[in-house]
């Protein structure tokens, strides 16, 4: 009976062996962030970076389709917006 209990509690450590605490408990933390890193935060860095480069890229007299699917045609661009000539008389 008392050897069964003996081996439940287990060696116990001897002095001078670490049990890994410290810098390596954060790790795993490390990692994931790295990994959310290049898998979220950073392509979407690029696609934004992307987006802002193709709007101030446009101009008067480009074919576009706006959000909603309708095709126009861009006729005049301002600091915050775009008017876009979508038929006779229709800008939006």
């Amino acid at each position: 009976m008392l050897t069964g209990l003996a081996y439940a509690m287990g060696p116990t450590p001897q002095a001078g062996q670490g049990q890994g605490g410290g810098l390596m408990g954060f790790l795993p933390l490390v990692i994931i962030f790295v990994i959310f890193y290049f898998l979220l935060i950073r392509p979407q860095q690029k696609r934004a970076k992307e987006q802002k480069t193709m709007l101030d890229n446009l101009k008067k007299g480009d074919k576009v389709i706006v959000s909603g699917g309708e095709y126009g045609v861009i006729e005049e661009v301002k600091e915050q917006s775009v008017i876009v000539k979508i038929a006779e008389n229709v800008k939006v």
